[in-house]
């Protein structure tokens, strides 16, 4: 756990999983062998293992308490889940709910849940199983998931989306209806399907930031003279920073995703707002600043514990 404070809001890192995934470049699929060697100083071992050359990263939810509620900034893969097309996480078994209850964030005591988009690693917590049935693991909570990403992950619409590239997006698409049933089916009665922006409270809006899946959104931080974004997927690596033009192999619409990084980012450049991404290991939240045409990190906000 690493917690900090920025302004009135109090923000906790609670990590589900960490380890390495798959090869840099699988995760990163356009990204060079060289942004990664010339970097590998900072990169390792936190981001990439060059001895591997394997991708770093971890699982995590954000805990923010603002204006006297608890919100979840994502939730994870969760346990008991058939996850064919990710075996790694197939069936997982992890003590998450014991690690945010000893962050002071029992089930019962969150308000808010936000899915930040619809993967299977940003809402499996939404839910849990008890007695052979798929129920919400937050009884008190509003969850907050983008209307865009229910109406294009919902099942019933699946002829609207466009055909597979590659027998690993099938499998990403067959994948994504089981997490719809387990994961966003049974709490859709509590959810808000919200559309162009949504404030959560004073301190925090949710922002559009599509291209990584058509309803990705990132949440924004203003409290006093701080400021954080906390970015979800548009980001999945440090290099996506030294150069935004690289998408993972996960978004749905590459180009579309570049452009909403750099745009994001440079934005966070320009206004000092903290970069806090939902997969990066180590400290996990960056200041980022123009260097000539580039953007680069500054340096890697300590994290209190």
């Amino acid at each position: 756990m690493n917690r900090f404070r920025l302004g009135d809001v109090e923000i906790t890192k609670v990590v589900e999983w960490q380890g390495e995934i798959a090869p840099a470049r699988f995760i990163i699929p356009d990204s060079p062998p060289e942004i990664w060697q010339d970097n590998e100083s900072w990169l390792a071992p936190d981001h990439w293992h060059p001895e591997t050359d394997a991708y770093h990263g971890a699982v995590q939810t954000w805990i923010l308490r603002s204006e006297g509620k608890t919100v979840l900034v994502d939730t994870g893969i969760g346990n008991d889940r058939h996850r064919p097309q990710i075996p790694l996480f197939d069936h997982l078994k992890t003590d998450f709910l014991d690690r945010l209850a000893e962050a002071g964030a029992r089930p019962e005591d969150v308000d808010v849940v936000v899915n930040t988009h619809i993967h299977y690693d940003h809402v499996g917590w939404n839910t849990r199983l008890r007695d052979d049935e798929w129920v919400p693991t937050f009884p008190n909570a509003t969850y907050l998931i983008p209307h865009a990403d229910q109406v294009y992950f919902d099942p019933r619409n699946a002829h609207r989306r466009p055909a597979a590239r590659d027998e690993h997006e099938q499998r990403r698409k067959d994948g994504s209806r089981i997490v719809y049933a387990d994961s966003i089916a049974p709490v859709l009665d509590r959810t808000v399907l919200w559309e162009n922006g949504y404030r959560i409270d004073g301190n925090l809006i949710l922002e559009p930031a599509p291209g990584h899946t058509p309803g990705s959104s990132i949440v924004r931080l203003s409290s006093g003279s701080d400021r954080a974004v906390f970015v979800g997927d548009l980001l999945h690596s440090p290099v996506q920073i030294l150069d935004p033009r690289y998408s993972s192999c996960f978004c749905e619409n590459p180009a579309q995703a570049a452009s909403t990084r750099r745009s994001v980012l440079e934005r966070a450049a320009d206004t000092r707002e903290l970069v806090l991404p939902a997969h990066f290991a180590g400290a996990g939240a960056a200041e980022i600043r123009r260097d000539g045409g580039h953007l680069t990190i500054s340096r890697w906000a300590p994290l209190l514990n």
